[in-house]
């Protein structure tokens, strides 16, 4: 189909990206093929080439000269609805790259000419966003450092100090704000960008911000981040739907995610290897590594700085996971540490990964199950679930309770805002200063009535907390004399996972582990290290001890300590 919009940079994009398949991931492909061909094919919508043309030369001429990666990025901030030029197409731009790539030093420069009269939109106030003030001012320092360099000509359009920046003739403003969510509210805003948005804890601190837009017209909202290791938070879900996107090409989601990130980890290994045996440095071939480093082909001090960090991570292995996750955007975790990869637990929520497909459980009325129940502590967290097995799968559907009151409740990294959406149902938040055993214990109970239970499994310190509960309800427990009761204690929990541990690990790794659509399940089992002990067995703790929480996967564990009872089952009716 002939193309509606022509634009020079977005073609010379497009066929750098089909002649040049090894520096380009697969996402990239994904755009060009499922999104940009597809927009420039539309008879409505208008590129509005005239002020693009502006801007380019504005940016590169009081800041830097433009890579065509970044014209090609620029020229989709002028894709509008229509010829009124009211409403952009893409409200939202995601931008992931490596560490490095000159974020700032890119979306910087568009910003202030979005501020001119050259763009024409008066009062299109700008926000940058970060969570440290100083990430932000490193952002707004890009265009204060441009204006002090050019000052006598500069200040017949801008004033400025250290901390705003105002174009004279369209009072349009650039300010710079940290993720305080109390004080930042209401602000009209034409333009919020967020930066490293690996590094917010939860959306409260997002969705302030947003709540001035659409005030202004052609509002939009930027996100422009490296990856990091926090798992399951805002920037993991935002990489998901753009996944979905990208595979897809939704129409009607205004969100644009321009993703630069390597393929596969075999290709971070794969440039240094000759290098490493001859130390010649014609040897190296970086090819590969611009999948998640598009500057890289165009600045050798880059090149330089990522070889050095490769180098470093030969002798720090502790460095691997900031490498690949910062660098090359592919998250990984200490193989030695983390109880299963990142996928495989995406795996065990979803039947299909790439659109969120959550897993089912089937039909598990009438069927054996054994009950698990984990907590460290009544006035934090607490978990039970359910476990089943059919036909090889092990499945496991729980809730957790969370002491609101705690004292390390704020601090936990996990977005407890998002309870009641899909994914975020099978928790609670308990306004108390202590979780109620009672409750909980009420809560199996009630369920039981559906299922063949086999045993509900708890560790003895936890049975003693909770031993009355059990006997005012009348739940018998196992013992020698009575070994047909119901709770069985474990004794010695450090032996369990030694026993448990390997059959987790090959149950995740052949995918016969179904969590369902559980964010709270996967933040838990991300949160778990499995460890070797000076006996040779596996042990498990928590990665960081105090706010990244498992029990909700502790319980789970508890339940397959026993998993043997649900091999031979009766089915009632």
């Amino acid at each position: 189909m002939q193309s509606m919009i022509c634009c020079k940079e977005i073609d010379e994009y497009i066929k750098f990206v089909e002649e040049n398949p090894n520096e380009t991931d697969d996402e990239i492909k994904l755009l060009i093929k499922n999104i940009i061909k597809p927009t420039l094919s539309r008879d409505d919508v208008f590129f509005d080439g005239e002020t693009f043309e502006k801007a380019i030369k504005f940016c590169e001429k009081w800041f830097y000269t433009l890579f065509p990666y970044q014209k090609f990025i620029y020229a989709m901030f002028f894709i509008y609805k229509n010829d009124t030029k009211d409403t952009v197409l893409f409200r939202e731009i995601f931008i992931l790259m490596g560490r490095g790539n000159g974020k700032d030093g890119m979306i910087m420069p568009l910003a202030c000419f979005f501020l001119t009269s050259f763009y024409g939109v008066r009062n299109y106030h700008i926000d940058i966003v970060a969570n440290s003030e100083e990430q932000a001012m490193n952002s707004f320092n890009v265009v204060y450092n441009m204006l002090e360099n050019n000052k006598e000509i500069m200040k017949k359009y801008f004033s400025w100090s250290k901390t705003i920046i105002v174009n004279k003739q369209t009072r349009s403003v650039l300010r710079y704000n940290t993720s305080n969510a109390k004080t930042k509210d209401s602000k009209q805003t034409g333009m919020v960008i967020y930066n490293e948005y690996h590094s917010y804890e939860n959306y409260k601190q997002i969705n302030v911000f947003k709540s001035g837009l659409g005030k202004v017209k052609n509002a939009r909202i930027v996100i422009i981040t490296t990856n990091g290791n926090i798992r399951g938070g805002p920037l993991d879900e935002k990489i998901s739907m753009s996944n979905t996107i990208l595979n897809n090409g939704i129409k009607l989601i205004k969100i644009l995610p321009i993703i630069y990130k390597i393929n596969d980890s075999k290709y971070i290994d794969l440039p240094m290897k000759k290098y490493l045996k001859t130390e010649n440095e014609k040897d190296i071939d970086l090819t590969y590594w611009v999948q998640a480093n598009p500057s890289l082909r165009y600045r050798p001090t880059l090149q330089e700085e990522i070889i050095n960090d490769y180098i470093d991570l030969l002798s720090t292995p502790s460095y691997k996971s900031e490498f690949y996750a910062k660098r090359m955007n592919l998250p990984v975790q200490d193989e030695e540490l983390s109880v299963t990869s990142w996928e495989n637990i995406k795996r065990a929520s979803y039947s299909d990964v790439d659109n969120e497909v959550p897993r089912e459980t089937g039909k598990i009325d009438g069927r054996a199950a054994i009950v698990g129940l984990d907590f460290a502590s009544l006035n934090d967290f607490a978990s039970a679930g359910f476990l089943f097995k059919i036909d090889g799968e092990y499945i496991w559907r729980q809730r957790t309770w969370i002491c609101a009151r705690s004292k390390f409740f704020n601090e936990i990294k996990f977005p407890f805002d998002n309870a009641g959406q899909d994914g975020f149902q099978d928790f609670e938040l308990v306004n108390k200063d202590s979780i109620d055993g009672r409750e909980i214990i009420m809560w199996i109970l009630s369920e039981m009535s559906k299922y063949n239970i086999k045993k509900i499994v708890l560790d003895t310190y936890r049975y003693k907390l909770l031993e009355q509960i059990f006997k005012e309800f009348g739940v018998s427990i196992e013992t020698k004399e009575n070994p047909y009761g119901l709770v069985r204690m474990i004794r010695y929990p450090a032996s369990i996972a030694a026993i448990v541990a390997p059959r987790i690990e090959v149950a995740f790794s052949e995918g016969k582990i179904n969590i369902g659509n559980s964010a709270i399940m996967r933040w838990s089992i991300n949160n778990t290290s499995v460890k070797d002990g000076k006996d040779g067995n596996k042990k498990y703790e928590k990665i960081e001890p105090k706010l990244r929480k498992n029990d909700p996967f502790m319980a789970f564990v508890a339940a397959m300590s026993v998993q043997e009872l649900l091999d031979e089952e009766v089915i009632y009716v």
